[in-house]
């Protein structure tokens, strides 16, 4: 049977417990606020240390065939999700195509927070996934956006020169960088470089990540305030009931592949998450007309919350039962 104690403690982490000081504060029309800029290096310290330590443990592992099966299966489930996603955001009404094509890009690519709370939650139940997962999560972030274009840009809603901006945003874009370039100099440096490192990338990652989901809390919660009139009970249901779809998908693949446990929950879980940073970025590029309230607000406000308190255990759960 699932250890489900272990997974619902997740809830009671110091991390996840700062993500619902910021919502309560938000709630509560606090003036409690962090700086956009303070935010965005944190943002990116967290992916340094992600891409780093996945390096390193890549090293080890000797990037082995559980990393080519899980990166092979990841890139397909971020490509193809999004098309499975615009299906069935076609029969919601309401919705303009450019901003279904956003939200099916949003599904269909990843989230890092999302990552590191698995990542953390999953080794404190003995299911530690394997360090090249991290690059796994790099090369999921990219292929959603690139469908999402391309659906676009069947619809005509792009121009070449709009799409080349956008194309050279998903392939040099910071999050992107700072995940492989990280991942690499984890690589080449190894054991010898995290020793360097080690409190780095380390005990104060923990603290960073509580002070990050603190921000994010403030962002969800105010954003559900200021745009929730905009979610139709349509796309309200499908920022809950999508990712358990995709979820269930990787989870059936992971097993027919063979992944190993932890692999395979840690690519459930990022199967059932939702990007509230690359695609956002993408999309203001290559589709200004889609409704930000929307695609954003689902991920952000819905999905993200309901994964960090509910979806990581339950994925986890399922991966214990079925392996």
């Amino acid at each position: 049977m699932p250890d489900l104690a272990a997974s619902l403690a997740l809830l009671t982490t110091p991390a996840i417990l700062f993500f619902f000081v910021g919502a309560l504060a938000a709630f509560a029309r606090s003036d409690l606020a962090i700086p956009e800029p303070v935010g965005k290096a944190v943002s990116l310290y967290l992916m340094l240390c992600i891409g780093f330590k996945g390096g390193v443990e890549a090293r080890a592992a000797g990037l082995d065939g559980g990393f080519l099966t899980a990166a092979g299966l990841g890139i397909g489930l971020s490509a193809l999700l999004p098309l499975l996603a615009l299906a069935v955001l076609r029969r919601l009404p309401g919705l303009d195509r450019a901003t279904a094509c956003a939200l099916a890009a949003t599904y269909g690519s990843v989230s890092v927070v999302t990552f590191a709370a698995g990542q953390d939650h999953l080794a404190s139940v003995g299911l530690a996934p394997g360090g090249y997962m991290a690059a796994v999560l790099a090369l999921m972030e990219t292929p959603a956006i690139l469908t999402a274009l391309l659906l676009l840009n069947g619809a005509g809603r792009t121009g070449p020169v709009q799409g080349r901006a956008v194309l050279r945003e998903v392939f040099v874009g910071a999050a992107t960088v700072m995940l492989l370039g990280s991942f690499g100099v984890g690589l080449i440096s190894g054991t010898a470089g995290l020793a360097r490192l080690d409190v780095f990338v380390g005990p104060l990652f923990q603290g960073a990540l509580c002070f990050f989901l603190l921000d994010i809390g403030l962002i969800a919660a105010r954003r559900l305030m200021d745009g929730g009139r905009k979610l139709s009970p349509g796309v309200v249901a499908f920022a809950l009931g999508f990712p358990l779809l995709s979820a269930i998908i990787a989870l059936g693949l992971s097993r027919l592949a063979g992944l190993g446990a932890g692999d395979a929950a840690l690519l459930t879980i990022l199967a059932g998450s939702a990007s509230y940073i690359a695609v956002p970025a993408a999309m203001r590029l290559a589709a200004p007309q889609a409704d930000a309230g929307v695609y954003v607000t689902a991920s952000l406000a819905i999905t993200f919350p309901f994964n960090l308190t509910a979806g990581i255990a339950l994925y986890t759960a399922a991966v214990q039962w079925l392996w």
